[in-house]
């Protein structure tokens, strides 16, 4: 997945470089790629909240009627729910935090390319370093490798983690090392510019795992802030989500202040085209970060087809301690994902201003501007009302995939008359049933509804998203489209920040109950959830 986005983006810039370079000059040859990447924006966005609603919607059906009303696994083969939750995960997580990243990362070198095009050399840099960015990605990925023999909950979480860090690891390491020869070739080894432009990437770069190994820290079940949701637990599910509305609120700090602080750094060394440079030197190693973001739901999957195939419960515990480990580097890549996008719209809007000001001299954009403060309290409320038009789709089709399930554990039957809830309730009494008296769901019908629901609910937000700027934009000018911008920018980072680690969080926090109940205390007394203590 990481080297298919890496290298569909370097095919498709590198086409629209060649078809265009021969007949217009290098900055109105920048300027046309803009349309290259509002169409991996446009489509990052259906495929994102589509794929959102897909996978919440059956994950919440198969949940709440299976496991919370009927009392069974969580992957049971007789929840009519179950595959269209595992196909949701490759619908929401894969195809659309692949569509996302793919954005950032055409974003991120069309930004810097665009506010270094007068310039030969800074218009080259950003293609240099994403070439080099794949081949140290490549070489990385040959260091991927763990010992452990994975033996169910007992699994070291951290040396499984750090398995996969090894190949980022090396990869970013290479990236540096490549990046340093970029510079000594393009602006010579005396070049104070090439070498600011050097620091730039390097912040870019850490900061980006910076805020992976900060959202670790929220989401994994071996430190605290899981923990703490874990221990709400036991006075009942209304502090669980309190808890995790906490946590998911107090996780915003860290990844803030790296952000803060790399934009201020980048901005003293080389100004708006150090920001730039940030975002491409943090979606250097896009190829492999990306991956890690993938191993998620694959793990996920796994144990679906684990329980449906019915291999025991020290398969599923694999699996679940694995896709334990997949929600940290989901919720990982989520906060990567941010952090690149941050920056990388930080570089679409000052090429946005001086595209602006380029042709009106006259134009400003002051702070304390009325017309520019209107616009950012606009723009603050916009991924409020984009996060609720969302969230009432996934109740809306959720909502559909409930009545769905359980009108199918009531009414479909097999050949004896038994129907599907009387089979559940046979198996989970007497831990089996033969092969005759057992019912079939019909998984087709909610595979429907999660994708006839998806396509009809990303409309309306995605209309939204797409035409807000360009209203205020053409009826209030340009000075309150840079305050709508600039306030969308803070608030939605903020907003995605706080839900994605919430989300890690509480998944986690669920696996270390189930991981807990597996386990036994000195006296012999089962460790149980609020739900479940004896």
């Amino acid at each position: 997945m990481g080297f298919g986005v890496v290298g569909l983006a370097a095919v498709g810039l590198s086409f629209l470089l060649i078809v265009m370079k021969p007949n217009r000059t290098q900055a109105q040859t920048i300027q046309y790629t803009h349309s290259f990447g509002f169409g991996a924006s446009s489509i990052a966005l259906f495929a994102r909240v589509a794929g959102g609603i897909y996978t919440k919607a059956a994950d919440v059906g198969a949940d709440l009627v299976g496991k919370v009303e009927a009392g069974i696994d969580e992957d049971d083969p007789h929840n009519p729910a179950v595959i269209a939750d595992n196909v949701g995960d490759n619908v929401g997580d894969v195809a659309g935090m692949g569509a996302d990243l793919f954005e950032s990362y055409i974003g991120s070198i069309i930004g810097a390319a665009t506010l270094g095009g007068e310039d030969p050399k800074l218009l080259a840099m950003p293609m240099w370093l994403a070439a080099c960015g794949l081949l140290s990605s490549f070489i990385g990925f040959f260091f991927v490798s763990t010992k452990e023999k994975g033996d169910g909950w007992n699994t070291n979480l951290t040396a499984l983690m750090f398995a996969l860090e090894k190949g980022m690891y090396v990869a970013n390491v290479l990236f540096l090392i490549f990046a340093a020869v970029i510079v000594i070739l393009l602006f010579g080894p005396e070049s104070e510019e090439g070498w600011k432009a050097f620091v730039c990437v390097v912040l870019g770069l850490v900061s980006g795992m910076a805020i992976g190994k900060g959202t670790e820290f929220f989401t994994s079940f071996d430190y605290g802030p899981t923990i703490s949701i874990k221990d709400r637990a036991r006075t009942g599910p209304a502090t669980v989500i309190i808890q995790g509305m906490g946590v998911g609120m107090v996780s915003t700090i860290l990844p803030t202040l790296i952000l803060v602080g790399c934009i201020v750094g980048c901005n003293a060394l080389t100004g708006q085209y150090g920001i730039a440079l940030a975002a491409v030197g943090m979606l250097g190693t896009l190829a492999v970060s990306l991956s890690t973001d993938a191993y998620g739901p694959v793990a996920d999957n796994a144990g679906g087809l684990a329980e449906m195939a019915g291999l025991g419960p020290e398969v599923r515990a694999k699996t679940d301690s694995l896709d334990a480990l997949g929600n940290t580097t989901a919720a990982m890549g989520k906060g990567f994902a941010v952090g690149s996008a941050v920056l990388t719209a930080l570089s679409l809007l000052a090429a946005f201003k001086e595209e602006v000001t380029h042709s009106n001299k006259s134009l400003s954009f002051p702070i304390w501007d009325p017309i520019i403060l209107a616009g950012t309290l606009m723009g603050a409320m916009l991924p409020f009302f984009f996060a609720a038009l969302t969230m009432m789709s996934v109740g809306k089709a959720a909502a559909e995939m409930i009545q769905e399930v359980r009108r199918q554990f009531r009414e479909i039957k097999n050949d004896k008359g038994t129907t599907l809830l009387q089979a559940i309730q046979h198996v989970t009494q007497h831990g089996s049933i033969n092969e005759e008296d057992d019912v079939e769901p019909d998984s087709d019908r909610c595979v429907m509804i999660s994708t006839r629901s998806s396509v009809k609910e990303m409309i309306a937000p995605g209309l939204y998203a797409v035409f807000s700027p360009l209203i205020v934009g053409f009826l209030c000018g340009p000075r309150m489209l840079m305050g709508l911008l600039a306030g969308c920018i803070g608030s939605a980072a903020m907003m995605a920040i706080m839900m994605g680690n919430a989300g890690g969080a509480w998944d986690n926090s669920k696996k270390l109950c189930e991981k807990l109940k597996l386990k036994k205390n000195g006296s012999g007394q089962g460790l149980r959830c609020w739900r479940h203590r004896g």
